[in-house]
C-alpha cells in the first residue's frame, strides 16, 4: 500500500473497491464517482472534498472519517458506519443513508435534501443549518440532536425520536411529524405551518413564539408544553392533551380544540376568537383576559375555570356548558406565578 498522502487526488472512478482496507489514508480530493466501496474500511480516512457522487458505500466503515465538503450526491450509504464522521458542508442530496449510524456526526450546513435517512441513528449529531428539505427521516433516532435553524420543509419525520433535540428556529412547514416523539425538545421560534403532528408526543416541549398555524395536532400530547405567544391560528387540536400547558398570549383564533383536554391550562390573554371548544375539558383553566368572542363552547366543561369579568365572551356559544364554580371576580384569583416557572 502506498504511503499516507500518496492517494490524495487519485482517480478511481467506477473502480470495484469493495471491501478495500484504507483506514486513516489521505484520499482528499480523490475522484471516486460511481466506485464500488461497499463494505470498505475507511475509518479515520481523509476524504475531504472527495468526489463520491453515485458511489456505493453501503455498510462501509467511515467512523471518524473526514468528509468535509465531499460530493456524495446519489451515493449509497445504507447501513454505513459514520459515527463521529465529519461531514460539514458535504453534499448528500438524494443519498441513501437508511439505517446508517451517524451518531455524533458533524453534518453542519450539509445538503441532505431528498436524502433517505429512514431508521438512521442521528442521536447527538450536529445538523445545524443543514438542508433536509423533503428528506425521509421516518423512524429516525435524533435524540439530543442539534437541528438549530435546519431546513426541514416537507420532510418526513413520522415516528422519529427527537427527544431533547434542539430545533430552535428550524423550518418545518408542511413536514410530517405524525406520532413523532418531541418531548422536552426546543422548538422556540420554529416554523411549523401546515405541519402534520397528529398523535405526536410533545410533553414539556418549548414552542414559545413558534408558528403552528393550520398545523394538524389532533390527538397530540402537549401536557406541560410551553406555548407562550405561539401562533396556532386555524390549527386542529381536536382531542389533544393540553393539561397544564402554558399558552399565555397564544393566538388560537379559529382553532379546532373540540374534545381537547385543557385542564389547568394557562390561557391568560390568549386569543380564542372563533375557536371550536365544544366538549373540551377546561376545568380549572385560567382564561384571564382571554378573547373568547364567537367561540363555540357547547357542552364544554368549565367547572372551576378562571374566566373573570374581563374575559371577552361576546357571541360565544355556551349551550350545555358546565359553568359550575366558575370564578368571575378578580379579587378571588391569586396573583399569577412568573412565566419563567413554566419554561422548560
Amino acid at each position: 500500500m502506498e504511503g499516507k498522502g500518496a492517494l490524495s487526488g487519485i482517480d478511481w472512478r467506477g473502480k470495484d473497491l469493495s471491501g478495500v482496507q484504507l483506514p486513516w489514508e489521505d484520499l482528499s480530493e480523490a475522484k471516486l464517482e460511481g466506485a464500488n466501496l461497499a463494505g470498505a474500511n475507511l475509518s479515520g480516512a481523509n476524504l475531504s472534498r472527495a468526489k463520491l457522487a453515485g458511489a456505493n458505500l453501503s455498510n462501509a466503515d467511515l467512523r471518524g472519517a473526514k468528509l468535509e465538503d465531499a460530493n456524495l450526491k446519489w451515493s449509497k450509504l445504507a447501513g454505513a458506519k459514520l459515527r463521529k464522521a465529519h461531514l460539514s458542508g458535504a453534499d448528500l442530496s438524494n443519498a441513501n443513508l437508511s439505517g446508517a449510524d451517524l451518531r455524533g456526526a458533524n453534518l453542519e450546513w450539509a445538503n441532505l435534501s431528498r436524502a433517505n435517512l429512514g431508521e438512521a441513528s442521528l442521536s447527538g449529531a450536529n445538523l445545524e443549518g443543514a438542508n433536509l428539505i423533503k428528506a425521509d427521516l421516518w423512524m429516525a433516532k435524533l435524540l439530543g440532536a442539534n437541528l438549530w435553524g435546519a431546513f426541514l420543509e416537507r420532510a418526513n419525520l413520522a415516528g422519529a425520536n427527537l427527544e431533547d433535540a434542539d430545533l430552535r428556529g428550524a423550518k418545518l412547514s408542511e413536514a410530517s411529524l405524525c406520532r413523532a416523539n418531541l418531548s422536552k425538545a426546543l422548538l422556540s421560534g420554529a416554523k411549523l405551518r401546515d405541519a402534520n403532528l397528529c398523535g405526536a408526543y410533545l410533553s414539556e416541549v418549548n414552542l414559545s413564539e413558534a408558528d403552528l398555524s393550520m398545523a394538524n395536532l389532533t390527538g397530540a400530547n402537549l401536557t406541560w408544553a410551553f406555548l407562550e405567544r405561539a401562533h396556532l391560528v386555524g390549527a386542529d387540536l381536536a382531542g389533544a392533551k393540553l393539561e397544564w400547558a402554558y399558552l399565555r398570549g397564544a393566538n388560537l383564533s379559529e382553532a379546532n380544540m373540540s374534545d381537547a383536554d385543557l385542564r389547568f391550562a394557562k390561557l391568560i390573554g390568549a386569543n380564542l376568537a372563533g375557536a371550536k371548544l365544544s366538549g373540551a375539558d377546561m376545568r380549572d383553566a385560567n382564561l384571564r383576559d382571554a378573547n373568547l368572542s364567537g367561540a363555540n363552547l357547547r357542552d364544554a366543561n368549565l367547572e372551576g375555570a378562571y374566566l373573570l369579568s374581563n374575559a371577552n365572551l361576546s357571541g360565544a356559544n355556551l349551550d350545555g356548558a358546565n359553568l359550575k364554580e366558575v370564578v368571575w371576580e378578580e379579587e378571588k384569583v391569586e396573583e399569577e406565578e412568573e412565566a419563567e416557572e413554566w419554561e422548560l
